[in-house]
């Protein structure tokens, strides 16, 4: 018991000494300020430990040697590939709010006289088959049978 004691009494006081040297630590030790101002920070520039500030970092040089533009084929490639894996809205909207079967009927207009026996040429008209619209309920089959 007495052993308990003097464990629980050495783990505060360490404790205690940590948190104390913590707060003893001045915010500019602890985190300088450097010779960056937010500008630089934002357009990518850093500021060398020598105070010149440096208009292009290590990395944007080495990344800008192993840039090279893409040959036709793999542009397409690349294009192919984003365009079966990109979401859109209107893939969104069917997706989330599908239709049941619905076909268009198509109608042709044979050319007639209007009222005042002007002519009026031959056209076809496409209507639904049904007046409304109607959605599927979730887990209800789209597809036809």
């Amino acid at each position: 018991m007495r052993m308990m004691k003097c464990v629980m009494k050495s783990r505060v006081l360490c404790a205690l000494v940590l948190l104390l040297a913590g707060c003893a630590t001045s915010k500019e030790e602890l985190l300088p300020a450097g010779n960056s101002d937010m500008m630089a920070i934002w357009s990518g520039r850093q500021a060398d430990p020598n105070g010149a500030a440096d208009s292009r970092t290590v990395t944007e040089t080495a990344r800008s040697a192993l840039r090279r533009a893409l040959t036709n084929d793999e542009a397409a490639r690349l294009q192919q590939a984003d365009t079966a894996y990109t979401r859109t809205q209107s893939s969104e909207i069917h997706q989330q709010f599908p239709r049941l079967p619905n076909p268009d009927m198509v109608m042709y207009v044979f050319p007639y006289l209007s009222a005042g026996n002007l002519p009026v040429p031959g056209y076809s008209t496409v209507f639904p088959f049904y007046h409304q619209v109607q959605y599927a309920l979730p887990g209800e089959r789209v597809e036809g049978l």
